[in-house]
């Protein structure tokens, strides 16, 4: 079975707020990731990102407790995702396989919208994010990896 995590979204300030979670919980940052580090040649058709961009967070990961991780990034204008306060958070799912990730995906984005339709992502595993048609934002994601 799937589990859920919290996926925050911040406008250039996601790294001081997880260094604070940190310290809040007690924890460590376990991952993270800079604009600047994601090969160029894995986003193809996608916007050049501003020199001042790419030392912003990309993805960031915190664990909170034995089964809850709480994630996040910075928004960038070029990409559409900047953070919008209030609605700067998504619902993270990590699939425990492969099928269970597309159907997971599939099921949401009825009748709502795809932003990445589901598949093989930069870093391996495959991703997708989707908005189901009451306007919650989901991340779907299964790991072969783990």
């Amino acid at each position: 079975m799937a589990s859920l995590h919290l996926y925050l979204k911040f406008d250039g300030e996601c790294e001081e707020a997880f260094n604070h979670y940190a310290s809040v919980f007690d924890s460590e940052i376990s991952f993270i990731s800079r604009y600047g580090d994601v090969p160029r040649s894995s986003e193809e058709g996608m916007p050049t990102l501003p020199e001042e961009d790419l030392k912003k967070i990309e993805n960031i990961c915190l664990p909170i407790g034995k089964t809850t991780i709480l994630m996040g990034a910075d928004g960038v204008e070029v990409y559409g995702t900047k953070a919008v306060p209030g609605n700067n958070f998504s619902i993270y799912v990590s699939a425990e396989n492969q099928d269970e990730a597309y159907r997971i995906f599939h099921r949401l984005a009825e009748g709502g919208s795809i932003q990445m339709p589901i598949s093989r992502a930069h870093w391996g595993d495959y991703f997708g994010m989707c908005m189901d048609k009451f306007g919650i934002s989901w991340f779907v994601n299964y790991s072969p990896k783990l």
